[in-house]
C-alpha cells in the first residue's frame, strides 16, 4: 500500500510539473503578444522573461534584457513606464507622466492595442492547436446515438418526460445532425436549462420532441437523462490539407469561444463554483495527467490531447484577460479607451481605487480556485 501510494504521489507530482511547463508556455506566448505590440507601437521593452523569480540566465539585445528565470510558472514582459502609475500615486500627481517611448507616453489607442495583443496571441495559439489537430487527423471511440432511459422513475429524465423512449435513435438536436453519442453529449452539455428540439428515429418514423435540459450543478453541463445503448464504435477524423486545416482551426476556436462565454453565464445559475472553477494547481495536474496518458498510448494521441487542452486553456485566458478588471489586460484597455474618447486621462487616484477593487475581485477568484483545488486533491487522495 505504501509503495503504491508513493507511486501515486510521484505520478501526481510529475503531472503538476508537466502541466506547469505547458501552462508556462501558454502564458509566455501571451506575453509575447504584448512584446510584439509594444515594439510595433514604439514602447521600449526593458525585459522579457521565460519563467518567474530569480534570474538564472540573461542577455541584453536591442535594449531588452532577455531572461530565463527559476520558476516555470509563466513569464513577463517588462515595458518602460509600467511603474509610472505607481510613481504618480506616490507623488500625488493628477496625471500619469510618460516619455514618448513609454507605456503611458503613447496614444491611448496604441496602449489599448498593446493590452489586447496578449489575449489575441492566446486566441492565435488556440487556432494553431486546433489546426495541428486538423492536419493530423485522429481516431476516437464513442457509442451509437441509440439511447436508453433507466426504468427507475426516481431517475429524473427530461427526455422521458418529453416522450422519448429507450430504443430511439437521436438523429438531430436543434437542427444539428447527430451521428453518435458524443455528438449528443456535445450539443446537450452546452445547453443547460434550455428547451431543445430533439429529432429521433423510432422504427421507420422520424419524431420531434421539445426537451427542457437540466443543469448539472456540479459540472455546469446540460443533461436530458439518457445513456447510450449502442455498441462501442470507432470514428476517424480526416486529415485536412494546410489551408483547410487553418479554416478548421478558426472554426473550432470560434466554437470553443462561444461555449466558454456561455459557460461563464451558467456560473450564475446556482452551479457549485468551487467545483466548476479550477485553480492553477488543478489545471496543471489535469493538463499533465492528460498529456502523460495520451503519450503513454502513442505520440500522435498525446500530441492531440495536449493540443486540445492548450486550445481550451488559451481560449479561457483570452476571455479572462479581457474582463474589464484593473490589473488585467481588460482594465488597461478600458482605461485607455475612456481616455481616447474623453481626451482626458482618468486621475491616478481614481484608477488606484478602482484597482484596489480589481485586486479584491482577483483575490476572491484565486481563493475560489484554490478551495476548489484543495477539494479536488483531497477527493482524489481519498479515492
Amino acid at each position: 500500500m505504501r509503495q503504491g501510494g508513493a507511486r501515486d504521489r510521484g505520478g501526481n507530482d510529475l503531472n503538476i510539473i508537466v502541466g506547469l511547463v505547458v501552462l508556462s508556455v501558454i502564458v509566455c506566448f501571451h506575453e509575447l503578444g504584448h512584446f510584439v505590440a509594444a515594439r510595433i507601437f514604439g514602447v521600449k521593452v526593458e525585459s522579457f522573461s521565460i519563467g518567474m523569480g530569480p534570474i538564472l540566465l540573461h542577455k541584453t539585445l536591442g535594449g531588452t534584457d532577455y531572461r530565463f528565470s527559476l520558476f516555470p510558472i509563466g513569464g513577463y514582459c517588462g515595458m518602460k513606464g509600467e511603474k509610472d502609475f505607481t510613481k504618480a500615486i506616490e507623488e500625488r500627481l493628477t496625471y500619469i507622466p510618460g516619455e514618448r517611448d513609454s507605456l503611458y507616453g503613447i496614444h491611448p489607442l496604441k496602449r489599448a492595442a498593446i493590452g489586447f495583443a496578449g489575449p489575441l496571441f492566446n486566441l492565435i495559439m488556440a487556432v494553431m492547436a486546433y489546426t495541428i489537430i486538423a492536419m493530423t487527423g485522429y481516431t476516437y471511440y464513442t457509442r451509437s446515438a441509440t439511447i436508453e432511459i433507466p426504468d427507475d422513475t426516481s431517475f429524473k429524465s427530461p427526455a422521458r418526460e418529453a416522450g422519448i423512449i429507450s430504443g430511439d435513435t437521436i438523429i438531430g438536436i436543434n437542427g444539428i445532425k447527430i451521428e453518435d453519442f458524443s455528438d449528443i453529449h456535445s450539443e446537450i452539455s452546452s445547453r443547460p436549462d434550455e428547451d431543445v428540439i430533439v429529432e429521433v428515429l423510432r422504427g421507420e418514423k422520424t419524431l420531434t420532441f421539445i426537451v427542457h435540459t437540466l443543469l448539472n450543478k456540479e459540472s455546469g453541463a446540460g443533461v436530458i437523462g439518457v445513456q447510450s445503448s449502442g455498441a462501442l464504435i470507432s470514428k476517424d477524423m480526416p486529415r485536412y490539407p494546410p489551408l483547410l486545416a487553418i479554416c478548421q482551426g478558426v472554426s473550432q476556436t470560434c466554437k470553443m469561444l462561444s461555449l466558454t462565454i456561455k459557460s461563464i453565464g451558467v456560473l450564475f445559475k446556482g452551479v457549485d463554483v468551487t467545483n466548476a472553477v479550477s485553480g492553477p494547481a488543478r489545471i496543471s495536474s489535469m493538463l499533465g495527467e492528460s498529456a502523460r496518458e495520451g503519450f503513454s498510448q502513442d505520440f500522435k494521441t498525446g500530441a492531440i490531447v495536449l493540443c486540445q487542452f492548450v486550445a481550451l486553456i488559451s481560449v479561457s485566458l483570452f476571455i479572462m484577460n479581457l474582463l474589464p478588471i484593473p490589473v488585467l489586460d481588460g482594465g488597461l484597455i478600458l482605461f485607455a479607451l475612456i481616455q481616447a474618447v474623453t481626451k482626458r486621462q482618468i486621475p491616478p487616484k481614481i484608477q488606484y481605487r478602482i484597482q484596489v477593487i480589481g485586486v479584491l475581485i482577483i483575490a476572491a477568484l484565486f481563493m475560489l480556485g484554490l478551495s476548489g483545488d484543495i477539494r479536488y486533491f483531497v477527493t482524489r487522495a481519498k479515492g
